[in-house]
């Protein structure tokens, strides 16, 4: 029988429970046992496709095509493990498959209601990840703070879960904000204590209570006897987590403050040494780079760092590779448009976002095309790909009214085209090429040299491809097609790429590698795209060094 941990949040939102959740993870996997985790989320929406990033920050999309809640990249990056649609669970799936099992007759004519009928299912999507993934301990985190209206019905669903599998089967961890305040110059417990009140007056007694500070001091022992105290835990299971510098000395910060060590007494798990000297090396390159690179990454919505996340950490993970720190610009493509290139002639390489509609894609074309023009490496995800291809009809190949026919419906040359049976669509959620595809690399390109083999896969979310009419002449004029995917009879362009002798590092791709990029293990094309990068900056620190030796000669 599986174990769970289930996290809760009080005081405020934004605390970090899914990275302090994906950080226990990784410490008990680092034990030898195996985790899944799972995110619960109080929204109505069924799933998180449609929902605009700067309200809800990026979309993940895991192997088997669910759009989801940001929090599963951050599991999946910390636990090395594919996740799928079961592991994001909304209120708005669960209330459709409670009102179409209604429909059905399946209650065989009772009143539905939230007990038991809701919390039943909510019950069912929790054990599912148990049964499906095999995992030792399943970690399920509650979305949104103890005291909103719209987790009632999660957190009774989990108090019930305690019963029915028994308590030495689940362990619960509240992370709460522990303020300092300056003028008194120390950190205050209250809204700790009244956080726990207000979980134990809806059932639910944590075994564990994580107290988030602003600060990298530690705790006094005294506030955290205080905690154990008023909120009847023990005193080892009150725990720091302290800001940090990255989000992966986390687990290392939880392991010294004995999180897992808790979590291993609660639920009777067996007890083994964490192996935890490639993470420790991991952060070690994050804290001590040998060296610098500037990515520009032009989108628009680059003012919420949460919208591009994935593509954030993948850049991160690059840099680890190369031993390298990665300073990300974040430059909106409105700017680029409104202000010219100038604010990109500081970046090493240059990185543009995938995203929907026009709104910044004048911006977004002219950093292709100075990145182009000017051989500064170029990686271009999903609509960067696709706009791209837009690029290079009208600057190399006299195009010169070519477009998207997302951007513009009437366009005589529509180099990025509908899927075929995408054309007068009605409903949007959920109807994208989503998940993991196939694709075939073309020999000695960029992309087979990244990843070192001829068929790869990789995950992808967006509904326009490239309009295979405009193949030859795209040839004619140098473009190579390095990556492909088969359907039916119709091949799809996954991958476009330049070749060495227009630019030293050019490459566009539909899918969204960064969703499959570990810390430990970083995406092919973003680690090529960062060293091409870091080859620049060498060249540009040697001509400044070269020019400062002969004008001084």
């Amino acid at each position: 029988m599986a174990k769970y941990i289930f996290f809760t949040g009080g005081v405020v939102s934004s605390l970090g429970k899914g990275i302090t959740a994906a950080s226990l993870g990784r410490l008990l996997k680092a034990r030898g046992i195996s985790v899944s985790i799972q995110k619960l989320d109080p929204y109505i929406n069924v799933d998180a496709g449609t929902m605009n990033p700067y309200q809800h920050g990026e979309v993940f999309v895991t192997e088997d095509g669910a759009e989801t809640d940001l929090d599963l990249g951050h599991y999946e990056r910390f636990i090395d493990e594919h996740l799928s649609r079961a592991n994001n669970v909304t209120t708005g799936q669960v209330y459709r498959s409670v009102i179409d099992k209604e429909r059905r007759g399946d209650y065989l004519g009772a009143t539905v209601q939230v007990i038991p009928h809701i919390t039943n299912e909510i019950k069912a999507h929790i054990k599912r990840v148990a049964e499906e993934s095999h995992a030792e301990v399943c970690i399920v985190e509650v979305g949104g703070t103890v005291g909103d209206i719209e987790s009632l019905p999660f957190l009774e669903a989990i108090r019930q879960i305690r019963y029915d599998v028994g308590d030495e089967n689940v362990m619960f961890c509240h992370l709460t904000l522990m303020p300092h305040l300056g003028a008194a110059d120390e950190l205050k417990t209250k809204p700790t204590q009244h956080s726990v009140r207000e979980l134990r007056g809806i059932g639910i007694q944590p075994d564990a209570i994580i107290c988030r500070t602003g600060t990298s001091s530690p705790m006094p022992v005294e506030l955290k006897e205080k905690i154990a105290l008023f909120c009847d835990v023990p005193a080892n299971a009150v725990v720091q987590n302290a800001d940090a510098p990255t989000i992966y000395q986390v687990p290392l910060n939880l392991e010294a403050e004995g999180l897992a060590d808790a979590a291993v007494r609660k639920l009777r798990l067996p007890t083994h040494a964490p192996q935890l000297e490639d993470w420790a090396n991991i952060v070690e390159r994050i804290m001590h780079p040998e060296r610098r690179v500037t990515i520009a990454l032009v989108g628009k919505y680059v003012e919420l760092k949460d919208a591009y996340i994935s593509i954030n950490e993948a850049l991160y993970h690059a840099g680890i590779h190369h031993s390298s720190a990665v300073d990300i610009q974040r430059i909106d493509s409105e700017l680029v448009e409104n202000e010219g290139i100038g604010v990109l002639r500081g970046a090493h390489g240059i990185l543009v976002a995938p995203g929907f509609g026009a709104r910044g894609i004048k911006g977004k074309l002219k950093a292709i095309r100075y990145a182009r023009e000017n051989k500064v490496p170029f990686l271009g995800i999903c609509y960067g790909m696709q706009l791209a291809c837009v690029e290079f009809a009208r600057s190399v190949c006299g195009l010169s009214e070519s477009m998207t026919r997302e951007v513009d419906e009437t366009t005589i040359d529509p180099i990025i085209d509908f899927m075929p049976d995408q054309r007068n669509l009605e409903v949007y959620g959920g109807t994208m090429r989503l998940g993991t595809y196939s694709c075939e690399l073309e020999p000695d390109t960029l992309a087979a040299k990244a990843y070192g083999e001829l068929t790869i896969s990789e995950r992808h979310r967006h509904r326009y491809e490239f309009n295979n009419r405009y193949r030859p002449l795209f040839e004619e004029h140098g473009m190579r097609f390095s990556g492909h995917h088969m359907v039916d009879k119709t091949t799809l362009v996954e991958m476009i790429e330049l070749p060495a002798d227009m630019h030293p590092w050019f490459l566009g791709t539909q899918a969204h590698p960064e969703f499959k990029s570990r810390p430990n293990r970083p995406s092919p094309l973003y680690r090529d795209f960062v060293g091409a990068a870091l080859a620049r900056e060498d060249r540009l620190r040697e001509e400044i060094q070269y020019s400062a030796t002969t004008g001084a000669n």
